[in-house]
C-alpha cells in the first residue's frame, strides 16, 4: 500500500492507493503535486482471526456461581478465594459482614447485577492459601466434574429401569404428583 499526505487548506488529506493504481496514476509526479507533503509505502497485512477455543473455560464468576449452587463444604476455599478475586477486578461490592453460628460471613453484591452473594470465609491459614490457589486455577481451566460422569450414573439404556410404572398404561411413562398447596 502507497499512501501519500497533502495539505488541504484547512486539514491534511490521506490518500490510500494500492500498488497498480500507483504504478499507474502516482509513481511519476507525486512529489509535484499541490500541497504534497509525505510519501510512505507500506505492507498491510490483514490480522489473523482468533481462533476460539474448543474448550470453554470457566470465568470466577460463572464458576462461582456453580459452587455456591453445589453447596459442597469441599469448595468453601475456592468460593471466598473466587469472591475475593471479584472485589480485586471491582466486578463485586463488599456490602457488610455477619457472624453466624461464630463463623464471619461476607455479603458482596454484584456492581451490575445487583445480586446479592453470601461467602462463609473459611479462616485459611498462610499455608493452605497456595493449595487453594492450585485448585482455584484447576477448576477455572478444566471446570467442575460432571456429575453425570460418575459410573453409578452411567447406566445404559439396555440396562435402565423401564420409564412404565405400576399402574401406568403401557408406554406411559409415570410423573410425579406435586403436592399443592
Amino acid at each position: 500500500m502507497h499512501t501519500l499526505l497533502f495539505d488541504q487548506k484547512h486539514a491534511y488529506e490521506r490518500l490510500d492507493v494500492c500498488d497498480d493504481c500507483w504504478a499507474n496514476q502516482f509513481r511519476e509526479g507525486a512529489a509535484d503535486r499541490k500541497g504534497f507533503v509525505s510519501y510512505w509505502h507500506a505492507v498491510y497485512m490483514a490480522p489473523v482471526a482468533a481462533v476460539a477455543d474448543p474448550i470453554q473455560k470457566e470465568t470466577a464468576e460463572t464458576l462461582l456461581r456453580k459452587l455456591i449452587e453445589q453447596n459442597d463444604p469441599v469448595h468453601l476455599p475456592a468460593r471466598y478465594i473466587l469472591a475475593a478475586m471479584l472485589e480485586r477486578k471491582r466486578i463485586f461490592k463488599v456490602k457488610g459482614q455477619v457472624v453466624k453460628d461464630q463463623q464471619r460471613i461476607f455479603l458482596y453484591e454484584h456492581s451490575k447485577t445487583g445480586d446479592l452473594f453470601q461467602i462463609p470465609d473459611p479462616n485459611l491459614r498462610l499455608d493452605q492459601l497456595e493449595e487453594v490457589q492450585r485448585d482455584v486455577a484447576q477448576l477455572l481451566e478444566v471446570g467442575l466434574p460432571n456429575p453425570s460422569a460418575t459410573p453409578e450414573n452411567n447406566i445404559s439404556p439396555e440396562d435402565a429401569p423401564p420409564a412404565e410404572s405400576v399402574g401406568a398404561s403401557p408406554g406411559v411413562a409415570a410423573s410425579a404428583a406435586l403436592p399443592l398447596e
